[in-house]
């Protein structure tokens, strides 16, 4: 990538998350990338095609560079029983909507068009492109950086950060407990619940020791006093989602965006209850019901759920939906996409000039 100010290729050290699920659509990451920040298109839960067909959108409405996110291909054991115990826990949630489960075969591997997305973005190479839920082999990775995409790799512990830096990534995303939406684990643990996961100023602070990659922070960021807490410890830029959802160029569904300051809804917590694996969500009905209930089964229980999901938010009602959200969604601001980056320019700005004072006057 080319060296501007803050080492990429873009003049502010805002990132735009990708959010899969139609979120991160084209006209939010267009609006971002023309303000000066990193727009995000989210190629999860997406056909290759599809994928493409939003490049091609970004691509009419802004010459900045932009980023595609891919998921990796998921390939543990997820136990048949397991989920067909979660599809009896799911009948009443099928009766209420008037839905149907999913009855075709839903269990085994699912790689997400991973091939098919990956030859597409070497055809025809973006800027960037990210990875979440794995780390790419290193001879994927080495023929981006030939077609002259900066790669980045997201990571939730040193361990996944060292795989990420042997297997040659140009940088690594690095995504705190606080993250809404999912956690990017290499290995999702049947056994773990996203407790043990580390908060996002000393994972990095862990990272930076164990790596030299540069380091691209997520989770929870909605200040730019926030983002200047990071770049003064060293990150490169701040990746948000979370305040991003809220824009009226957002795909998010308008129930969402109303949930995320709804007093209704309160708490976020880490679930499998809507996808199998766990991600950070607004508290709900659905949430409280069957989260405890839901196995390690991703994207399987994803499969299973979709359209009690789409039903829930076809009836407007966001106790069924599956509302992600970080830890600081109470922060969420409603303004145009352009605008709030400049926004959180402005804050960060701010913030350094302030701490640059106080540390004039410390050692004077």
């Amino acid at each position: 990538m080319s060296s501007a100010p803050n080492g990429l290729l873009f003049p502010y050290p805002i990132v735009q998350a990708p959010m899969a699920g139609g979120a991160s659509c084209p006209p939010l990451a267009a609006a971002v990338c023309e303000a000066g920040g990193l727009g995000f298109l989210a190629g999860g839960y997406k056909t290759a095609d599809g994928m493409y067909q939003e490049i091609k959108q970004v691509r009419a409405l802004t010459r900045r560079p932009f980023g595609v996110n891919l998921f990796m291909p998921q390939t543990g054991y997820v136990d048949p029983a397991a989920v067909e115990a979660y599809r009896g826990q799911l009948a009443g949630e099928a009766s209420w909507y008037a839905v149907s489960l999913a009855d075709e075969d839903i269990i085994g591997t699912s790689d997400d068009g991973y091939e098919a997305k990956l030859a597409i973005l070497l055809e025809d190479p973006v800027p960037v492109v990210s990875f979440t839920f794995g780390c790419p082999a290193a001879a994927a990775l080495a023929a981006l950086r030939a077609a002259g995409t900066y790669t980045v790799v997201t990571v939730t512990s040193v361990e996944e950060a060292r795989a990420v830096q042997e297997a040659g990534a140009d940088a690594v995303c690095v995504q705190g407990v606080e993250a809404g939406g999912h956690q990017g684990t290499h290995w999702d643990d049947p056994q773990a619940d996203g407790t043990a996961a580390v908060g996002l100023l000393a994972l990095v602070a862990l990272v930076r020791e164990a790596v030299a990659l540069p380091i691209i922070a997520a989770g929870g960021v909605m200040r730019g006093s926030q983002i200047a807490a990071l770049l003064a410890v060293g990150v490169e830029a701040a990746q948000l989602g979370t305040a991003f959802l809220v824009c009226p160029e957002s795909g998010a569904d308008p129930q969402h965006k109303k949930a995320l300051t709804d007093p209704l809804f309160v708490r976020t917590e880490l679930t499998r209850a809507f996808s199998g694996r766990p991600a950070r969500g607004l508290v709900n009905r659905f949430v409280r019901e069957h989260g405890p209930y839901a196995p390690a089964a991703y994207p399987q229980v994803h499969q299973l759920t979709s359209g009690l999901r789409k039903a829930a938010a076809a009836a407007g009602d966001p106790q069924g939906m599956a509302l992600w959200a970080g830890q600081g969604h109470r922060m969420a601001r409603t303004l145009p996409a352009g605008e709030l980056v400049e926004v959180l320019a402005a804050e960060t700005a701010t913030a350094q000039s302030t701490l640059k004072t106080l540390q004039t006057r410390s050692t004077s």
